[in-house]
């Protein structure tokens, strides 16, 4: 994923599933969630690789995991599965 030279963090958007997973969780649960997301969007390249899937990156992090991919240029990132213990 190529660096972002002006600072700008990409943008988060959640498919389906993801997305019914959010609207799950908690008030507590979804403040981590959000916690996380900022980390993720300041450097998604950091992320390691899906062990399945290479397109995918896998965040796991006290309790939180994060499954996604992003465009091409990295201004967009699409979540595909969150897990919020």
């Amino acid at each position: 994923m190529p660096n972002r030279t002006r600072g700008r963090r990409p943008r988060i958007v959640f498919i389906e599933p993801a997305e019914t997973q959010v609207r799950m969780l908690s008030t507590t649960q979804t403040a981590v969630l959000d916690s996380t997301l900022n980390a993720i969007a300041a450097d998604p390249g950091a992320v390691k690789q899906h062990a399945t899937a290479s397109a995918l990156r896998d965040y796991e992090h006290d309790g939180v995991r994060v499954i996604f991919y992003a465009t091409a240029l990295g201004s967009i990132l699409i979540v595909t599965y969150v897990e919020v213990g």
